[in-house]
C-alpha cells in the first residue's frame, strides 16, 4: 500500500478532539477572586487535583484556570492507554526504586482501579475498557528481555501471561510477532477527550469553579497566599495545585527538569468486519512493541486503529511550537510501518494524523515537590504515561498542600528529583546523541553503544 495514497484524506488533527461530544468553552476569568486552592491548568493532572480535593473536602472553595480549552493538550492527544504503572515500566521502576517496586506496583493498581470507579461513579461516557495490553517482541533480541522482565512480574503476582508465537498471533494477527506476553490487569482502554471533558462536568458538579481560555501569567506571593495573574483579572489563593506540563513554567525551577518532546500518531478509518476477522484483536488490548523506538496502538469503540509512537522528537532549542505537531516525514514513516505490521489490512486509509507534545524528564516518570513555603505544588515529567498516572500526581499534590505524611509522600520515588538536563546547546546535543544511539541499538540486536552504557550508569538509560 503506497502509504502517501493512504494519508492523502487524513485530516491534520487530533482524532479525539474532532468530536460533536466536544463541550462549549466555559467562561474566562474577569476581575478578582479568592479560593483555597487554585488549580493551574486543566488537562488530566489539573481536573483529578480539583475534582478530589472537593471529594476529600466538599466545604473546599476551589478555582480551576486553564490558558485555552480543557484537555486540549497532552491530555486529549494521546492514544487513550491507561497504565497502572506509575513509573514508566516496571523495568524502568526495578532499575530506579528496586527497594520500592512492589509498593509502586500495589499503589498504581489501586490508582488504576479508583480510575474506573471514578468513570462509573460519575458516568462517564468514555469508551473504558480494561482489557490489559499485549507486549509483543518483532525481533529475537527483544524475546530474552521481554521474559525477564515477565518473570519478575510474575513473581510479585502481576499477571503477565506468556505467549508464543503462535498464541500471540492468534491475539492479533500480525506476521511480524515472534510472541510476547499479555499484561493482563494494567492497562485500560479509554477516549482521553471524553475522559477530560467528563472529569470537567464531574468537577462542575461539586461545585468547582472552572475558566476556560484564562493563562495565568504571574504568580507571586502575599501574605495571604498566592497572588495569580490572568489577562482580566486574577485569583488570591492560600493553595495553589501546578499541573501545566511542559509548558512555560510558573515555577522557574522545573525548566532544568523538563524538555518537550514530540510524539505523532495515525488513526484509520473503521475496519470492515471483513478486515477485523483478518487481525483478530478479540479482546481488544492494547499493543506495544519491545523495540527502543517502539510502536503504540489499539482499536477504537467503533473499530478504527489507533498506530503511534516510534519518532520521539526532540527539536533543538527545546521550543514548543504548533508547527511541530505536524512532521509529514514521521506520518510516512508511520504508515509504511503499519502496513508491514498489518499487510491484510492493505487498502486501509488514515482518516486523521497528530501530533504532540509530551513533559519528559531524565527518569522518565513523573516527579513531586513543593515551592512557595509549601503553599504551590507540582507534579511534572509524566513521558507519555499520564493518562493514569495524572491521577497519583494529583493527590500527592494535595497530600503535599495539607501537610499530610502518607504513603505517598513517603516514598523515596516522591521524595527525589530527577537529575537536571544540562543548560543548551549541550542538552540537544545530548538528546540527539541519545535518539541516533537508541535507533542504532534497535538495528544491532538491542547492544546499547558506549554513550548508551554510560547514561545506564548514571542512571539514566531508558528501556521502557
Amino acid at each position: 500500500m503506497d502509504p502517501l495514497k493512504a494519508l492523502a484524506d487524513a485530516e491534520r488533527t487530533p482524532y479525539w478532539l474532532d468530536s460533536p461530544a466536544k463541550p462549549e468553552p466555559l467562561p474566562r476569568l474577569f476581575g478578582e477572586t479568592t479560593a483555597d486552592l487554585a488549580v493551574v491548568g486543566g488537562g488530566f493532572t489539573g481536573l483529578w487535583t480539583a475534582l478530589m480535593a472537593k471529594e476529600r473536602d466538599p466545604s473546599l472553595d476551589v478555582v480551576l484556570l486553564e490558558g485555552r480549552r480543557i484537555g486540549w493538550a497532552a491530555s486529549g492527544r494521546n492514544g487513550g492507554f491507561t497504565m497502572a504503572s506509575l513509573t514508566h515500566g516496571l523495568a524502568n521502576g526495578l532499575e530506579r526504586w528496586p527497594e520500592e517496586i512492589a509498593t509502586l506496583e500495589r499503589l498504581g493498581m489501586d490508582n488504576l482501579d479508583e480510575i474506573g470507579r471514578t468513570v462509573d461513579g460519575y458516568a462517564i461516557d468514555c469508551d473504558y475498557e480494561r482489557t490489559g495490553e499485549l507486549h509483543v517482541a518483532t525481533e529475537p533480541w527483544q524475546l530474552d528481555e521481554m521474559r525477564e522482565t515477565a518473570a519478575i512480574a510474575r513473581e510479585m503476582g502481576i499477571r503477565f501471561d506468556p505467549l508464543d508465537r503462535e498464541r500471540i498471533r492468534a491475539e492479533v494477527n500480525s506476521p511480524t510477532y515472534l510472541g510476547g506476553h499479555w499484561e493482563r490487569d494494567g492497562c485500560a482502554m479509554l477516549d482521553p477527550a471524553r475522559l477530560a471533558w467528563g472529569l470537567r462536568r464531574a468537577c462542575l458538579s461539586l461545585g468547582v469553579r472552572i475558566h476556560e481560555r484564562t493563562p495565568v501569567r504571574h504568580l507571586r506571593d502575599t501574605p495571604a497566599g498566592l497572588d495569580l495573574r490572568t489577562p482580566y483579572g486574577g485569583v488570591r489563593a492560600a493553595g495553589v495545585a501546578l499541573g501545566t506540563g511542559v509548558f512555560r513554567p510558573l515555577l522557574r525551577r522545573l525548566k532544568h527538569f523538563l524538555v518537550p518532546v514530540y510524539d505523532y500518531a495515525l488513526m484509520t478509518e473503521p475496519l470492515s468486519a471483513e478486515q477485523l476477522a483478518s487481525v483478530g484483536w478479540h479482546n481488544r488490548q492494547g499493543v506495544g512493541d519491545a523495540a527502543n523506538q517502539f510502536h503504540y496502538y489499539r482499536l477504537t469503540a467503533d473499530n478504527r486503529i489507533l498506530w503511534g509512537g516510534y519518532d520521539a522528537v526532540y527539536y533543538n532549542g527545546g521550543k514548543v511550537r504548533p508547527e511541530y505537531e505536524q512532521r509529514d516525514a514521521t506520518f510516512v514513516k508511520l504508515a509504511e510501518h503499519f502496513f508491514t505490521t498489518f499487510p491484510q489490512l492493505a487498502g486501509l486509509r488514515f482518516t486523521h494524523r497528530w501530533g504532540g507534545v509530551i513533559d519528559t524528564c531524565s527518569r522518565f516518570s513523573a516527579f513531586y515537590g513543593l515551592a512557595h513555603g509549601g503553599r504551590l505544588a507540582y507534579a511534572a515529567g509524566y513521558t507519555g504515561l499520564g493518562v493514569g498516572a495524572t491521577r497519583f500526581g494529583a493527590n500527592v499534590m494535595l497530600d503535599l498542600l495539607g501537610g499530610e505524611r502518607t504513603e505517598r509522600t513517603e516514598l523515596r520515588m516522591v521524595r527525589e528529583k530527577p537529575l537536571p538536563f544540562p543548560p543548551e546547546p549541550v542538552r540537544s546535543v545530548g538528546i540527539q546523541m541519545t535518539r541516533w544511539s537508541i535507533a542504532r541499538a534497535d538495528l544491532h540486536q538491542g547492544r546499547r553503544n558506549l554513550w548508551l552504557r554510560t547514561l545506564d550508569r548514571l542512571g539514566l538509560g531508558f528501556d521502557s
